[in-house]
């Protein structure tokens, strides 16, 4: 299955897609910077549960954005092209690992 792996999308992202995921990221690596400061400012450990939980809905959107996209393009085609039995068995390995 190795042989499979792709380090690169079968239809190239756009330029927009790239930017909208990028966009998310930032966002979400100011809000992990503003959960150091809380901790650095001893704040209650409550609001910095809450920002945690905050930080992992985001991500989880974002690899939910992320997979759609890649059903939508690299699993279509890897069925199209008689590939698929291989590229949702690499996808279900993933999803185990992004639901745990």
């Amino acid at each position: 299955m190795d042989k499979f792996l792709q380090d690169h999308p079968s239809k190239p992202r756009t330029q927009d897609e790239k930017q909208k995921v990028i966009n998310r990221l930032k966002r979400i690596e100011g809000q992990v910077r503003g959960i150091q400061k809380m901790v650095e400012e001893d704040r209650y450990c409550v609001d910095i549960l809450v920002q945690i939980s905050a930080i992992q809905s985001a991500l989880k959107n974002v690899g939910f954005s992320v997979t759609e996209r890649h059903l939508n393009h690299c699993v279509s085609d890897a069925i199209r092209n008689g590939d698929g039995r291989e590229t949702i068995e690499e996808l279900m390995n993933v999803m185990k690992q992004f639901s745990k």
